[in-house]
Order: C-alpha cells, then structure tokens, then sequence
C-alpha cells in the first residue's frame, strides 16, 4: 500500500513540475468506456488456467495540462465496472482433460469476480490535439473494490474427479474459498491511437494491461496461497467530448 500511494504521488508530482516548463494548456475531457477484459489469476501454487472474458465499461475524465516539445501531457481518470476472475485448465498428469466419472464430461470451472475500479493515469501523447491522429503511452496506479463473485462449474464439488487432478486443482480450495480480500490495487499501463475533430471529439482505441500487487485470498503462512493476484489484458473503446478548451493558437 506504501509503494502504491508513493507511485501516486510521484506521478502527480511529475506532471506538476513539467507543467512549469512546458507550452501550457488547460483542457479538460468527459467521456464514457468500455470493452473486453481477459482475465486470470497467478496462484501460488499454481493452477493451470485460460483467459476469462468479460466486459468493462464506465466513465473517463482527462485533463490536458501541457506540451512538453512533441508530448502532450495529460492525467487520465477512470470510473469502471469490470468482470474478471480466472477459468480452469483441470487436467491430469499427462496434460489431458480430467473427466468426472459421474457426466463423463470434461471438467470445467471458472470465478466471474465483479470490482468497482479506479484507475488514475498519467499520459504522454505525440500527434494531432485538434484534428487528426495521436499515438499515446499512459501508466498509472489502479485500485479495486470488490462487488461480488459468481463461480459456474459443471460437476459438483463432492463429486470432483480428485484420483486425477495434480497439484492445487487435487485439494480444489480455490473453488469454495470465498473472496477474503475486497480491496485490490496495482499497475495499468496502456498503449493507443486516438483521433480527434473539433466538433466531433475524441475517439480512442487502447489496449491495457494490468498487474494486480493485491492478493484477493490471504497469503499468510498459515494460508493455502501464498500469491492470488489479478491480472487484465482490457481492449476498450473511449469516446470524450471537450468541456474546457485552451485558446492556444499552437494547438492543432
């Protein structure tokens, strides 16, 4: 938690200071978001998984504050609702699908896990403000709060084939355990291309990364996992509008 609030700080302080030495703007953006999440989670001891899709959509605000030679400087800050979580890859020691003895059905199971996230980015742009195009880098600090959770399998949990399971997936304690931490936070960072009219707005494409430093069960010694954190690979789709312009004439 320490290292996050110095990462915030930090970045906020960053773009403070370049904006004293900068060609100056103040314009402030309003928009909405969203996209597809795909979503896993690193446990230790490991548990074999695939990517979980999921949806993501909220509102984003950014605040243009400046041009530092070719950077156009901003501070990105989202408002979204987000579905991650993790889905199973059951398998036995040669690699093959476990199959439980009562469907004769491979087994499956995935947690769908519902956060409220924040994240809070700082963003350099290199291209058109105005009119045209703009390739984009942003980087931040991410928190989470968690909503709640819905696990779907197809077998019952009494009935798993556990004679064939290996590692964590043999014990299963994820599959029952419920979420213990409701607090998540982390990195994002973000690559994308934006295009930009003047009577229009702004429409965005980016894909995101993101890499959870929270653990959503507990990790002590006397704990199963001794790492459960979230990891997002988010394409989205942002749309903003301009709500205060600079009247700058260098802006194009």
């Amino acid at each position: 938690m320490r290292n996050f609030l110095i990462t915030l700080v930090s970045l906020l302080v960053a773009m403070s200071a370049t904006a004293q030495i900068g060609d100056h703007r103040s314009e402030l953006s309003l928009g909405v978001n969203g996209g597809y999440v795909m979503s896993n989670v690193g446990f230790n001891p490991t548990v074999p998984q695939s990517m979980l899709g999921g949806i993501t959509g909220g509102v984003t605000v950014r605040y243009t504050c400046e041009k530092y030679f070719n950077s156009i400087c901003a501070l990105v800050a989202e408002l979204n609702y987000i579905q991650t979580g993790w889905k199973e890859d059951i398998l036995n020691s040669d690699d093959l699908p476990v199959v439980n003895p009562l469907t004769g059905q491979p087994e499956q199971y995935e947690r769908r896990i519902n956060y409220l996230q924040l994240p809070l980015m700082a963003r350099m742009g290199w291209g058109r403000e105005r009119k045209g195009f703009q390739f984009f880098f942003q980087v931040g600090p991410q928190i989470g709060l968690y909503l709640s959770d819905k696990s779907t399998a197809n077998f019952a949990h009494a009935d798993r084939n556990q004679a064939e399971r290996i590692g964590a997936q043999r014990d299963a304690v994820h599959d029952t355990l419920a979420i213990q931490r409701k607090f998540d936070y982390g990195i994002a960072g973000g690559l994308g291309l934006e295009y930009s009219h003047p009577r229009v707005g702004h429409f965005i494409l980016e894909g995101r990364y993101y890499y959870g430093l929270g653990d959503i069960f507990n990790n002590s010694k006397r704990d199963y996992f001794g790492r459960s954190n979230l990891g997002n690979i988010v394409i989205k789709l942002t749309y903003l509008c301009d709500i205060l312009k600079s009247n700058n004439p260098k802006i194009k």
